[in-house]
């Protein structure tokens, strides 16, 4: 991987009754770091040297989240595994196991337990996000399914998911002001649609219709609607069928840069419930923001028990 990259996996599920949800992120060169963000300010940074899973899960009773930021000495990376502390990631050829054993912040606990994803089949589309195609996305598994098992906090669902990975060969600020992103199973599948703010370019969208069997057509995103800013004023726009309206059902993350969401809308002519991200890059690089990320991680240098960290 280039000096200053990065490249990650982001997965997240809804339980089949509505009640719960989770992300997973893997990253190589944590690209939401200070402390990679300090490190690219002072040159070529080693990713590596900045891997970080973070678990955030949501519902009633069940909600939790873990960021934690691995250096080196922390982490064991080959095709098919990714070891990160305690925590590990791996593929079978059909199915993505999260054993999961992180530390929760800002308050003290523990997300412990498995997570397993399994679509079939998976696809190999690669998608630029940027002209040059230094940064890109693939749209792994967009219709999947996902297996909850935790211990700590004691919770068991299974529900529908999605599985992707961008890559980049440089640092994220540099090339985008930011994007919005949603995923919403209907009945074809998923239909998925990426709404990209370059800083050198014009804006563009990705939508795309993902079948059930591998199947994937474009399709034009009607123009999108405002919607509630969040607390930290961060602006939220979605695409809907014209003529509907979309409907904010809940904010799951809301945080000075970015804000993590459950829609209600019509889209492709049926009703849907989408996950939805809005993401300034912008506001990421504003000090002040920057100086608030710690309280919410942690950056483990060496101990592969967690034993040694600092914020």
């Amino acid at each position: 991987m280039a000096p200053s990259g990065y490249a990650w996996w982001y997965l997240d599920a809804l339980s089949e009754d509505g009640r719960y949800g989770l992300v997973v992120i893997a990253f190589v060169g944590s690209v939401f770091s200070p402390f990679y963000y300090r490190a690219r300010r002072a040159g070529a940074a080693d990713p590596y040297n900045h891997c970080a899973l973070n678990v955030a899960l949501y519902g009633a009773g069940r909600r939790g989240w873990a960021f934690t930021e691995y250096s080196r000495g922390a982490v064991a990376l080959s095709a098919d595994r990714f070891e990160l502390g305690a925590s590990r990631l791996s593929w079978d050829g059909t199915r993505l196991r999260c054993e999961i054993d992180e530390p929760t912040a800002p308050l003290p606990g523990r997300i412990r337990g498995v997570i397993e994803l399994e679509s079939s089949p998976f696809t190999s589309l690669c998608l630029p996000l940027s002209a040059d195609h230094a940064h890109v996305w693939r749209p792994l598994a967009p219709s999947a399914r996902v297996r909850v098992e935790l211990e700590q906090p004691q919770l068991r669902w299974q529900g529908h998911g999605y599985l992707d990975s961008n890559e980049g060969n440089g640092p994220l600020e540099e090339a985008f002001n930011g994007w919005s992103w949603l995923r919403a199973r209907n009945r074809e599948g998923t239909a998925v649609v990426y709404a990209v703010q370059p800083r050198a370019a014009a804006p563009f969208v990705h939508a795309l219709q993902f079948g059930a069997g591998g199947t994937v057509a474009g399709f034009d995103a009607p123009p999108a609607l405002q919607l509630p800013g969040t607390s930290w004023r961060i602006a939220r726009r979605s695409t809907a069928d014209p003529g509907s309206i979309p409907h904010l059902r809940a904010t799951l993350e809301d945080a000075p840069f970015y804000a993590r969401s459950l829609l209600e809308m019509q889209l492709r002519g049926e009703p849907v419930t989408a996950v939805h991200e809005s993401l300034s890059l912008t506001r990421f690089q504003s000090p002040w923001v920057r100086s608030l990320l710690p309280f919410r991680m942690r950056r483990v240098r060496r101990s592969a028990r967690l034993t040694e960290s600092n914020s």
